[in-house]
């Protein structure tokens, strides 16, 4: 939509860019069309949109996970501190500081809580004395996953396995996260308290995230900038704080609008009248 040259003094320091890429599955199915967007160090960066927008498939180009899935990046470019990343390998990224959380949680369910986490740490070359204090300052921020430490993954909650696949990225020192989902399946006290932690994570340790999230409404609390995915393509973006009151965001993503809250079905039925989107 935009190319990253033409971004906002917010985005003049960008650790990660992604110009103009297009993704093929199994050669014919054209996912993403020409997304651009740019994450700057320190940011909280929301990529929104409904299931098969294409957000997934944006972090997966990221993270070098396509081609388990028999997808590819056929044009543009994706880079990281100025540096193309997208041919790189995904163990290396992860030793570059990048790290993404997949959606669904992906805990391994016969180890422990900890033994999860510290299979976060695996990368590393230092001593044991400074991976327990990671330990340590994970279980500050997740004090749940410590009074459940000794428990195996696969009998935790659904919240909890969030938590620990969160905490297990921390392990590894990531510089910037990327974070799937991460409400998906949770109650909302719960994402609540998710988000919480992240935001806590990028203020408090200078992680810079980007996160794909279909509930729209919290991403859009906790985060700085999003970028809104329909069919492959990015049709808007711009500060949260401006996309929470775009009438069109609060139209189609919020469910509200100048007359009050519509139900989704009415929302349906007027988008179908009303394209707003190219």
């Amino acid at each position: 939509m935009h190319d990253v040259s033409q971004r906002t003094d917010l985005e003049a320091e960008a650790l990660l860019e992604v110009n103009n890429i297009e993704v093929i599955y199994n050669h014919v199915i054209l996912v993403l069309k020409g997304v651009s967007l740019a994450v700057p160090r320190g940011g909280i960066i929301a990529l929104l949109g409904g299931n098969g927008a294409g957000k997934t498939t944006t972090l997966k180009a990221i993270s070098n996970l396509l081609h388990s899935e028999r997808g590819e990046v056929t044009k543009g470019t994706i880079s990281y501190r100025g540096k193309s990343i997208h041919q790189s390998d995904p163990s290396e990224l992860v030793k570059n500081g990048v790290i993404q959380v997949m959606e669904g949680r992906h805990c391994f369910e016969h180890l422990t809580v900890e033994e999860n986490l510290l299979t976060g740490a695996y990368t590393r070359r230092e001593n044991g004395e400074a991976i327990q204090d990671d330990l340590e300052l994970v279980y500050s921020y997740f004090p749940r996953l410590k009074e459940r430490r000794k428990s195996q993954a696969g009998y935790t909650s659904g919240g909890e396995q969030q938590m620990t696949a969160i905490g297990r990225a921390m392990m590894s020192r990531p510089e910037t996260i990327l974070l799937d989902e991460p409400s998906m399946g949770l109650a909302p006290q719960l994402v609540e308290e998710i988000f919480e932690i992240v935001k806590g994570l990028n203020e408090k340790e200078g992680v810079t995230f980007l996160l794909a999230e279909q509930n729209t409404n919290v991403a859009l609390r906790f985060a700085h900038y999003g970028y809104i995915l329909e069919s492959g393509r990015v049709v808007m973006d711009g500060p949260a704080t401006a996309l929470r009151e775009n009438p069109d965001v609060k139209e189609f993503y919020l469910g509200m609008s100048e007359e009050g809250r519509k139900s989704f079905r009415d929302v349906r039925s007027y988008r179908r009248r009303k394209r707003w989107l190219s």
